[in-house]
This record gives C-alpha cells, structure tokens and sequence, in this order.
C-alpha cells in the first residue's frame, strides 16, 4: 500500500520545535519542485532475467505474520515458490491477506502441506527432472551457508522463530545443514532477513543476478 509519509532526509535536533521545522523544509522542497515525494516512472528498476521456481522456500510452522509477509514479498520479487508447513500463528485466507495490506499476495506461489515431508514429495512430483536437495537453516550448524554450493530447484527450509527446525529434524539431516555466521552475541538473525540471505545468496551462486 502507498503511504503518504514523507520520507525523512535527516536526523532532526531535539525538540518538537526542530522536528517541525525539518518537515516544513522538506514540504517547501516539495512544492518547489526541487524533491518529489512520488515515484518516478520514468527510472527502470534493476533487473535480472525471470526464472521459474529458481528455488523453494520452506517455512515449517512459522509463527510472525509480518516475517511470513517480508518472505512472501521476496518471494514475488524473486520467482522462488513459498511452502507453508503445518500449523501457523496466523490466518492466510483471502480476508486476512486483504486486511493486512499484502497487495502482492497474488504474485506469489504459495503452497500448504501438513509436514516437511509432504512437502518434499510435492516439490519432487512438481519437479522430476530437478534433483534438488533440502537445507535446513539453523543457529546450531557448525557449517556456513557460504561454505555450501546450491543449485537450482533446491529447498531452503526455515523452522520456527521461538525455537527453529526439531532438534530430531537436524540430527536426522546433520550434512545438510547450514548456518548464516553472526559477528555479535546474538544466537541468529531475524527469520525474514535469514531467507533474503539464503536465497539471495543462492541466486547468486546461479548466476541469476546477471543484469544486462
């Protein structure tokens, strides 16, 4: 949805009365012309040759809408499928989509299953000629998501965001699971930006963020 906010150039001082002189000098560089506040269509977005389902997104029984959001939006932007496992935290019927202002729901491919592994089965039914392999992502791999080589059709499965994939999951599929490295003394990153990671990252491993 299009807000009507302007967007902020600085940092204003302390004070009610400098925060409403910062507005009122980015409204007068708006009527003057000299900064516009809408979109320009006139400027091509950056883009990268359309691939379908280069990769598929598995979230298993995610919890926050607006990381499930922030993952569909990527999903649009990037052509990857979006698998949603067993028992969510939130409604995805038409009436919540609308409510919640996802206006690019439609430009996603979203799929339901009751457990990872119907998931896997459809993937693999929908895509035979792909030998595709299942990554689990988690803060308790010892092996780096830089350090693997993924390929097209791959699955890039996610757990939940209080406490990620089964413990039984990971000790089952210990070779094929990977971590995204911290620099600080927190256990992992946000779940939404996890994914733009991973399949960022994928997609470049492809060479499918070749722009011409």
């Amino acid at each position: 949805m299009r807000s009507n906010r302007r967007r902020l150039l600085f940092v204003p001082s302390r004070g009610a009365g400098s925060v409403r002189s910062a507005f009122r000098a980015v409204n007068e560089l708006v009527s003057s012309g000299q900064l516009s506040d809408r979109w320009n269509p006139t400027v091509t977005p950056l883009r990268a040759k359309p691939l379908v389902r280069p990769f598929h997104v598995v979230l298993v029984e995610p919890e926050i809408p607006p990381n499930t959001g922030n993952i569909a939006r990527l999903c649009a932007a990037t052509g990857c499928a979006l698998h949603l496992v067993g028992e969510l935290g939130f409604r995805v019927d038409d009436h919540a989509v609308r409510r919640a202002g996802l206006d690019y729901w439609h430009l996603v491919e979203v799929h339901r299953h009751d457990d990872l592994e119907a998931a896997e089965r459809a993937i693999a039914e929908s895509e035979p000629h792909r030998a595709a392999t299942s990554w689990l992502f988690t803060g308790k791999s010892r092996t780096s998501f830089l350090d693997v080589s993924f390929r097209l059709g791959d699955r890039l499965v996610f757990g939940r965001e209080s406490v990620g994939l089964p413990e039984s999951l990971l000790e089952q599929r210990r070779d094929r699971t990977v971590a995204i490295p911290t620099l600080g003394q927190v256990r992992s990153l946000n779940l939404s930006n996890s994914v733009a990671l991973a399949v960022y990252e994928a997609l470049r491993q492809n060479g499918a963020l070749v722009t011409s």
